[in-house]
């Protein structure tokens, strides 16, 4: 596992800039254009043919995004990348580009809930894709899941509730022998604290919306791996379903990668303080969180991952009326879905999974309904754990 945090800055600040290219402009400027026009029918006739590297249609490609496409592939160590419309956008092209009807897909449980929707509701129903979920945290119950017509491995690691991680290097070993393609949300670690395609992961997708940003202002999704599925992810999802990311928006990402690696050291600092606060309290039953000694899977977390970053989830005594006392009770705690911004946010599971799941599938799943998820932003951590004290007295 390669540790970058040495030169992570540099590469956020520096990878793919060219300023004497743009008048010396140490900030890229915004290509706000849906074409690019050319001097000679010959010009655009090679840029067709491939025979040169100019723009034709920011659907295809666009200056800016280009920029913020080296970026993450450096950040990532993978071959090339795509930067879409939003996290489902990069999920489901990562996902359509390797399926073809009557396939089957092992899924890791707990994963983020609208890619369950597009397994199970969407694929499953329209094109006859069959979905196997499993725990996850061992190798042979997805050895044991795998047929003959399995073509993918989905993997969220950690995942987003409890945290569930997944052994990568011996997952993607697993797939290779039978020639799967293993696909990974990366979106709690970034590539700072976890490079998913050095342990053999095919292709890596980022809800960008959130880390990756950073400031809770753009709406944005990643897919990077292997040079030819990100190629014809380009060519058929990207280009045919349109869900491209506008120009503004890129820049914008440009911007909050610029600061990652420092925001990524500051949430995981204030975060492992609060989760250790919250592991002495009295009315916290368990805390889930990588960077906590007492976390279960920690060897592994220690072998896959370098940092943890600010996402966390707790579970408390009481009944669901504490708990919304608790949660309306808190005033830095903003109660929001999503997370990676500057911002601290709390939510509870349970209001979503309540509708969408049986008791004894939340139960089989490892998801209490007194399951409280917070994201420790930017503020000072003593405020925050202030904050939640007060919060948990209403319990």
């Amino acid at each position: 596992m390669t540790d970058i945090k040495n030169i992570f800055q540099t590469i956020c600040v520096h990878e793919g800039e060219d300023y004497e290219r743009f008048g010396g402009g140490v900030t890229p400027p915004i290509f706000e254009n849906s074409l690019f026009s050319f001097p000679s029918y010959e010009d655009i006739d090679d840029a067709y043919a491939g025979k040169s590297n100019r723009y034709i249609y920011t659907r295809g490609l666009n200056p800016t995004v280009e920029i913020l496409e080296k970026k993450i592939t450096a950040l990532e160590g993978t071959e090339a990348t795509k930067v879409m419309a939003s996290g489902m956008a990069a999920i489901t092209s990562a996902i359509m580009t390797v399926l073809k009807e009557g396939d089957h897909v092992i899924a890791v449980r707990n994963l983020y809930s609208p890619a369950h929707q597009f397994l199970t509701d969407y694929l499953g129903q329209k094109f006859s894709v069959e979905t196997t979920y499993v725990d996850g945290r061992n190798v042979d119950e997805i050895a044991e899941a795998i047929r003959p017509n399995t073509s993918i491995i989905y993997l969220e690691s950690p995942t987003s509730l409890n945290f569930h991680l997944q052994d990568l290097r011996e997952v993607s070993r697993l797939a290779k022998e039978n020639e799967i393609t293993t696909i990974i949300d990366n979106s709690y670690s970034t590539p700072y604290y976890q490079r998913p395609f050095e342990f053999g992961v095919d292709l890596i997708v980022h809800s960008g919306t959130k880390y990756l940003n950073g400031h809770s202002d753009v709406v944005v999704g990643v897919v990077t791996g292997r040079k030819e599925l990100v190629a014809r992810i380009q060519q058929f999802e990207q280009a045919l379903f349109g869900g491209i990311i506008g120009p503004f928006e890129a820049w914008l990402v440009i911007r909050g990668l610029r600061t990652l690696g420092l925001r990524m050291e500051r949430h995981t600092k204030s975060a492992l303080k609060i989760a250790n606060f919250l592991e002495q309290h009295p009315k916290v039953t368990r805390v889930n969180y990588p960077g906590l000694e007492s976390f279960p899977q920690k060897d592994l977390a220690d072998r896959q991952m370098t940092g943890w970053g600010g996402l966390l989830s707790f579970e408390v005594e009481g009944d669901q009326d504490g708990i919304k006392n608790m949660i309306n009770k808190l005033q830095y705690f903003s109660i929001g879905v999503s997370w990676g911004g500057y911002e601290s946010l709390v939510s509870h599971p349970n209001i979503s999974l309540k509708h969408n799941f049986t008791i004894e599938q939340m139960e089989e799943w490892d998801l209490s309904p007194n399951l409280i998820r917070i994201f420790v932003g930017l503020e000072d951590a003593e405020v925050l754990i202030q904050d939640l004290t007060q919060g948990l007295e209403e319990l």
